[in-house]
């Protein structure tokens, strides 16, 4: 995960996220990240495997990776 800040009061986060292939798959890892609370946006592109998720503070890693294997895919750890 990388993360920035971004407008004042946001985190912007990057995750990479493994077995994404299709529309579908951004939708589902979407939704069920978008019900984390504090996550104001997320975004899915299955072409690189990045979620984007804008929130109010940063996100305990392990909500997220807990989110994205309700979804049936994996956080992929990052270095």
């Amino acid at each position: 995960m990388t993360a920035q800040t971004g407008t004042p009061g946001t985190v912007t986060a990057v995750y990479k996220v493994s077995g994404m292939s299709c529309g579908h798959c951004e939708g589902s890892v979407s939704g069920e990240i978008s019900e984390i609370p504090g996550v104001s946006s997320v975004k899915a592109v299955a072409a690189t495997g990045e979620v984007t998720v804008v929130s109010e503070a940063p996100l305990d890693e392990a909500a997220v990776r807990t989110a994205v294997d309700e979804a049936g895919f994996e956080l992929v750890a990052q270095d």
